[in-house]
């Protein structure tokens, strides 16, 4: 309402202008004339139209406001340009004016276009859906909303151990899709690979406890690879994947202390810790009811010398 009065009142003042313009022959109340003119067709577009367009159109507030801020922006440098256009009738005076004006834009805009175009990328390319876990700049998360400038995650990891929730809502620009690597853990693919490193002593039985872990993994993850490899196999009609997945394989790497059995394994994503946990229980239960099989731990020597 409040804006629709402010129309009223310069178009009230435009006609008065006119009127003055027909009747009296002053110096520059052509140009006032129409300058009210074009202040009020502007006003009107931006501050009527438009913004009620986005009292209706747009539901989140945050993005309501960043829109309205653009808005304001290019409102007043639609004034300039008008302004700008009328009372300067030199060219070369005119062309350079234009140049500030586009500049300064430029300048004030340059995050919010980049934003934009950001969101746009996003929406067309596909990059990520609401729903992807995804990382970008160290953050993790799960996406929960996807705006025109911005995109909002449910925050994973930080002080948290494993991919477990913060609590935490992190929202981060689009821009950052035109210069930073994103890393999506469920786009086209929900599986990822994990690890668990058991350490044993040097005198324990590893063949058999590469055995035992070789094992228990296998058949705990045995529907998980069945589901891998199907997927893979659609992927590769879209990607070019030299290999195809196989079962959990496990690696042995000796260190100075102990043997280090390293067991890879297939996982969803959103259940990696899940999983993990229940391997490490099983492995360790079972580990446990051989005689032959120590889990190693660091040891120290300590040397006492007499001040003497």
């Amino acid at each position: 309402m409040k804006q629709l009065i402010i129309v009223f009142i310069l178009l009230a003042l435009t006609i008065a202008a006119l009127f003055a313009n027909s009747l009296y022959d002053i110096p520059y109340l052509r140009q006032i004339y129409f300058t009210l003119l074009w202040l009020t067709i502007i006003h009107f577009f931006f501050k009527v139209i438009l913004e009620r367009a986005i009292t209706r159109g747009v539901g989140d507030a945050k993005t309501r406001y960043e829109i309205s801020k653009i808005l304001s922006i290019l409102y007043v440098v639609a004034l300039l340009l008008a302004s700008i256009r009328i009372w300067i009738a030199d060219p070369q005076v005119l062309l350079v004016s234009y140049g500030l004006v586009a500049a300064g834009v430029t300048v004030a805009l340059q995050d919010l276009f980049k934003n934009f175009m950001g969101g746009l990328i996003i929406f067309v390319s596909g990059t990520y859906r609401v729903g992807d876990r995804i990382e970008v700049n160290s953050k993790f998360g799960d996406i929960i909303d996807i705006g025109i400038l911005n995109t909002t995650l449910f925050e994973l990891k930080e002080w948290v151990n494993a991919d477990q929730p913060t609590g935490r809502i992190t929202t981060i620009p689009n821009g950052f899709v035109l210069n930073t690597n994103i890393n999506n853990y469920t786009k086209d693919n929900p599986f990822i690979w994990d690890e668990i490193t058991v350490p044993i002593t040097y005198d324990s039985d590893w063949k058999d406890a590469h055995e035992r872990i070789i094992n228990i993994v296998s058949k705990e993850t045995r529907n998980v690879t069945v589901a891998a490899q199907n997927q893979i196999s659609e992927l590769s009609k879209k990607y070019y994947l030299a290999d195809g997945i196989k079962g959990p394989a496990l690696y042995l790497t000796m260190t100075d202390n102990w043997i280090e059995l390293h067991i890879r394994y297939l996982t969803r994503a959103r259940e990696r810790r899940q999983l993990h946990d229940k391997l490490s229980r099983l492995i360790l239960e079972d580990i446990q009811k051989d005689n032959r099989i120590t889990i190693a731990s660091a040891t120290f020597d300590i040397t006492v010398r007499n001040a003497d």
